[in-house]
């Protein structure tokens, strides 16, 4: 299976160079596809290489974590894992379509059609909220969970922490496990129009214009909890000032950026784990 790359070497070039190709949108460098099936089978690849780096990264435990898409099509229909399914195994044939009622329009190809009810509470609301989202990805990776645990917001520590900064905020209010839509709501309320939320007691949660954006912002702010952790274990940390952290996110923490961001995972994961398009 042929796979679509969002960037491309110029044919015959003797530089060391990208360039964007005719199908971004203007403007925004955002891939386009020609059709709704291409798109959806675009966004599926990404989605099953993402839960193929989640489990790569560890950041799998149990059967805790998600990473939703939106479908091109029925907007009001997202693509998730089956629940109990390892991610590590995770295929696009695996993936199912889910409905913001709850009910499993098309089932996996594999694995047991299992809807993970934390998933639903949290992502239907996310993305009924959010009409510019169409990736959320939110699991229980170490240091997010060891950071959530402080209940306060990120510092812009290094320049990767500054792509988050007053780009992120914190909900507080952790009462158990999500399993109702009505505390989904109260997390998207949380998240507002921002690109990442600190879930206190629980963990990180990362959304985005494209499957690329919301899972490499996720792989960045579990860096960047883990950097401040070890910065407060060491001393006394100094930021960055804050109109210096305002043009670093600017900078780094565009939708496009991240696109680029997440490019070496994906040629790395596609190359060792090919199975994962099937």
């Amino acid at each position: 299976m042929t796979s679509i790359s969002p960037i491309a070497a110029r044919p015959g070039s003797t530089k060391l160079e990208t360039v964007l190709p005719a199908s971004f949108a203007k403007g925004t460098a955002i891939p386009v596809r020609a059709t709704v099936e291409e798109e959806r089978l675009f966004r599926k690849q990404r989605l099953a290489a993402s839960y193929r780096l989640f489990g790569r990264f560890g950041y799998n435990m149990g059967g805790a974590g998600h990473i939703t898409v939106r479908d091109p099509e029925w907007t009001d229909r997202f693509w998730v894992n089956p629940f109990g399914a390892n991610f590590s195994h995770i295929r696009v044939s695996d993936l199912m379509l889910v409905d913001h009622d709850g009910a499993i329009v098309q089932s996996p190809a594999r694995a047991r059609p299992i809807l993970n009810r934390a998933a639903f509470a949290i992502h239907s609301e996310l993305h009924k909220a959010r009409p510019d989202v169409v990736a959320a990805a939110h699991s229980h990776s170490l240091y997010g969970k060891a950071w959530s645990a402080m209940g306060r917001l990120l510092d812009p520590l290094t320049q990767d922490a500054a792509g988050f900064f007053e780009q992120h905020a914190l909900f507080p209010d952790f009462s158990g496990v999500v399993l109702d839509t009505s505390e989904g709501e109260k997390i998207a309320q949380a998240l507002g129009d921002r690109k990442a939320l600190i879930l206190q007691n629980h963990g990180i949660l990362t959304v985005g214009a494209t499957v690329e954006a919301a899972v490499w912002r996720y792989i960045s702010l579990e860096n960047a909890c883990q950097v401040q952790l070890l910065a407060e274990a060491a001393g006394t940390p100094k930021p960055m000032p804050a109109e210096v952290a305002r043009l670093t996110e600017g900078q780094v923490g565009t939708e496009t950026g991240s696109i680029f961001a997440f490019q070496p995972y994906w040629d790395a994961i596609t190359e060792e784990e090919p199975d994962l398009l099937d």
